[in-house]
C-alpha cells in the first residue's frame, strides 16, 4: 500500500525547509534565509502515532510581488529564471498530495501572498492544514488566530519550526487529514514469532543511482528524461539545483532510485553558504549510492574537474559510468567516437573499467543504454565467485607471470577468498603482504576482470599474512 503524501506549501522564507528537516529527523533539505533556496522538490519519510507518510518540501510559491522588487541573483527564487518553474513544481506537489501543510508567517501575518496561496489551494480541493511559523511567544501564538481569515482550514498551529514548539500538534491534524488507520505495532516480545509479518527493508533490492557532474552539464535534464516527466528545474544557469533530488521509479520491474545532485564545482570556486551545503549534499548523496553516473559535457570535453570528482567516486568505492551527455552538439565523421573515447580512456584511466556512453538528456539519443548499463553494472558489483574457481584462477595468473623476489624472498599466495560484494573484495592469504608490490596487485585484479568483467566496478584487494601454526 502507498503512503499517503503530504505536501508543505507557503510563500518564500516562511520555514518550510526548517520543518521539512524536523519533521523527517535529518537535514535533507538546504536552509537558509534567503528566499528561494529550495527550488525543486524534496522528498521525506516521517511517521506519526503509527501512521507513515511522505512529506514534500517546495519551493516558495510566489505569485506576488511589489512593483520595482527585481533581484537579479541567478541564486535567488526572485530571478524571472526560476519563479515559473518553482511554481510549477509547488502545485505539481498540490496535485499529487493526499494533504497539504499550508506555512505562513505568525510574525508578519496574512500577506497578500498567503492569500493568493489560499485561493490557489482552495480550488484543488485537498484537506489543508496551516501552520504559523515563527510563534516563539504568546503574543505570537494568541496573533495566529488571524489566519483562519484565510478561509481554507480549521486547523491553524502555532509552531516554531526551529525549536520545535507546537509540531506535535500540527501532526495529530494532519493525521486527521490523512484519515487513514495506523500502522499496528508489533510487541517487541512478539519478535520471535514465526508467524509474525516480516519487518519493511525500504532499500531492500532497490538500485541506487547517482547522477554527479560539474554544474550544467546536464544532470537535471537526464533525470527528467529517465523518469519521463518534468521532476526538476532544469536551466542554462549553473546552480540551479541545490538540494541532492531522490526519485524512485521501476525499470523492467526492478524498483530504482535515482538521485540528482548539485553540480560540484572546484574547490576555491565553491560560494560559502547555499552552495556549500549544497556541495556537501552531493558528496553524501555519493556516499548512498550503489552506481554513479558521472556526467560529461561532449562540448566542453574532459576538463580536470570532471577528473577531479571521478577520483570522489573512486575514494568512495562506487561503481560508475561515464555517461557523455550533449553528443547531438558535436560536428561528428566516421572518426569522432573513437578519438573522443580514446581521450576519455586516457584521462580517467584510474576508472578503466567504467563503460563509456555517448546520449543526448535533449533529444534522448541513446538514453535507453543508460538504466541498462547501471542494471549491468549493478550485477556486476553484487556478483560473488565460488572460492574453488577463484584460487584456480588464482594459480593459473601466478603460474603464467610469478612474483618478483623482494629482499631475497618471492611472495606466496596460500589461498583467496571473496569476502564480500558491493563493492567485490577479496582477500589473498600471503607469507608477507610488504613483498606485494602494486604492480602485481594491478596484474591479479587485471586477472579477475579478464575472467570476470566486473564492468564499471571497482575491486579491493586485501592481503593477510597466513599465521603460522603454534608449536603443540
Amino acid at each position: 500500500m502507498a503512503k499517503p503524501i503530504v505536501a508543505l506549501v507557503g510563500r518564500p522564507n516562511v520555514g518550510k525547509s526548517t520543518l521539512f528537516n524536523r519533521l523527517i529527523g535529518e537535514r535533507k533539505s538546504v536552509t537558509s534565509d534567503i528566499p528561494g533556496t529550495t527550488r525543486d522538490r524534496i522528498f521525506g519519510e516521517t511517521d506519526w502515532n503509527g501512521v507513515e507518510f511522505t512529506l514534500v518540501d517546495t519551493g516558495g510559491i510566489e505569485v506576488w510581488q511589489p512593483k520595482g522588487v527585481r533581484d537579479l541573483s541567478p541564486l535567488s527564487e526572485g530571478s524571472p529564471d526560476f519563479v515559473p518553474q518553482i511554481r510549477s513544481q509547488a502545485l505539481q506537489a498540490v496535485e499529487e498530495a493526499d494533504a497539504v501543510i499550508l506555512m505562513v508567517d505568525a510574525v508578519q501575518g496574512i500577506t497578500a501572498a498567503d492569500q493568493d496561496i489560499a485561493e490557489i489551494l482552495r480550488k484543488n480541493n485537498k484537506p489543508i492544514v496551516i501552520a504559523a511559523n515563527k510563534a516563539d511567544n504568546i503574543a505570537r501564538t494568541e496573533d495566529a488566530v488571524e489566519f483562519y481569515g484565510l478561509g481554507v482550514s480549521d486547523e491553524v498551529h502555532a509552531i516554531s519550526s526551529i525549536h520545535g514548539t507546537g509540531t506535535g500538534d500540527l501532526l495529530d491534524a494532519v493525521v486527521r487529514a490523512l484519515n487513514v488507520p495506523p500502522k499496528p505495532i508489533r510487541d517487541p516480545l512478539d519478535e520471535d514469532d514465526e508467524n509474525a509479518p516480516p519487518e519493511d527493508d525500504e532499500d531492500d533490492g532497490i538500485l541506487k543511482v547517482a547522477i554527479v557532474g560539474r554544474p550544467n552539464v546536464g544532470k537535471s535534464s537526464l533525470l527528467n528524461r529517465l523518469i519521463g516527466e518534468e521532476r526538476v528545474i532544469v536551466s542554462p544557469l549553473a546552480g540551479t539545483t541545490r538540494d541532492a533530488i531522490d526519485m524512485e521509479i521501476t525499470w523492467n520491474g526492478m524498483p530504482v532510485r535515482l538521485i540528482d545532485t548539485a553540480g560540484i564545482r572546484k574547490r576555491g570556486t565553491i560560494v560559502p553558504g547555499i552552495e556549500q551545503f549544497s556541495v556537501i549534499r552531493a558528496y553524501k548523496a555519493l556516499e548512498r549510492a550503489d552506481v554513479a553516473l558521472l556526467v560529461l559535457d561532449a562540448v566542453d570535453g574532459v576538463t580536470a574537474q570532471d577528473t577531479h570528482i571521478a577520483g570522489m567516486i573512486k575514494d568512495a568505492n562506487r561503481s560508475v559510468i561515464i555517461v557523455v551527455n550533449k553528443w547531438d552538439a558535436i560536428e561528428k565523421d566516421e572518426h569522432t567516437l573513437n578519438e573522443f573515447t580514446k581521450v576519455v580512456r586516457e584521462r580517467f584511466d584510474f576508472i578503466s573499467y567504467a563503460p563509456i556512453l555517448f546520449i543526448s538528456a535533449q533529444t534522448g539519443q541513446r538514453i535507453h543504454t543508460v538504466m541498462e548499463t547501471a542494471a549491468r553494472v549493478q550485477e556486476e558489483r553484487l556478483l560473488r565467485i565460488p572460492t574453488s574457481k577463484l584460487n584456480a584462477l588464482i594459480r593459473n595468473a601466478m603460474d603464467k607471470h610469478s612474483p618478483n623476489f623482494k629482499t631475497g624472498q618471492r611472495l606466496k599466495i596460500y589461498y583467496c577468498t571473496q569476502v564480500r560484494v558491493d563493492p567485490p573484495t577479496f582477500l589473498f592469504h600471503v607469507n608477507n603482504r610488504e613483498l606485494v608490490h602494486f604492480t602485481y596487485q594491478r596484474y591479479l585484479e587485471n586477472q579477475l576482470r579478464a575472467e570476470y568483467g566486473f564492468i564499471g566496478t571497482p575491486l579491493r584487494l586485501s592481503f593477510r599474512n597466513r599465521e603460522r601454526e603454534t608449536s603443540r
